[in-house]
């Protein structure tokens, strides 16, 4: 994972097709590990808020399901999109469900915990964990659960201007 580059790295939708983070350079990132029964699960609505207002701008938003918290994301991979769209109108990307802790866990946050540790350490400690990378693949920020996606706009407009 040391000489790993952001760009190096890959993940799948819950269709199981491949998404190659080598497309997204030049694109401001903002990764988040997501859950559709959680009691964060209404920033959702703020996630797909950003991803409206600056998708044209170059801000990419990927939610990546996790069921590590308290079953909080039990729908499958076949139907949790629909659930997302349904419930939340939900557009921007999501991948399959993934690990964000453990012997399991996924490459992209083994690579994102490891360049942006939290306030307790490396461990993702809950759903709605965001990261945000910079156009150049630079993890820039870490933010814990309980901050809303709106709370951080400015971090992402200022990552879009620069």
């Amino acid at each position: 994972m040391h000489n790993m580059k952001f760009y190096d790295l890959e993940a799948k939708t819950p269709k199981g097709e491949p998404i190659f983070f080598s497309e997204l350079k030049g694109s401001v990132i903002l990764i988040v590990n997501t859950a559709t029964r959680c009691g964060f699960t209404p920033q959702l609505l703020g996630l797909q808020k950003l991803h409206e207002k600056y998708s044209d701008k170059g801000l990419v938003v990927m939610g990546f399901p996790c069921n590590q918290f308290l079953n909080q994301e039990p729908v499958s991979n076949a139907s949790m999109e629909d659930v997302c769209r349904a419930n939340f109108g939900i557009t921007f990307q999501l991948t399959e469900k993934i690990d964000v802790n453990g012997n399991s866990e996924h490459p992209v946050f083994q690579y994102l915990k490891s360049a942006r540790r939290g306030v307790l350490g490396r461990k993702i400690n809950w759903n709605f964990t965001k990261f945000l990378i910079s156009a150049e693949g630079h993890p820039i920020k870490r933010y814990s659960p309980s901050k809303k996606p709106g709370k951080i706009e400015k971090d992402i407009k200022r990552l879009l201007m620069s």
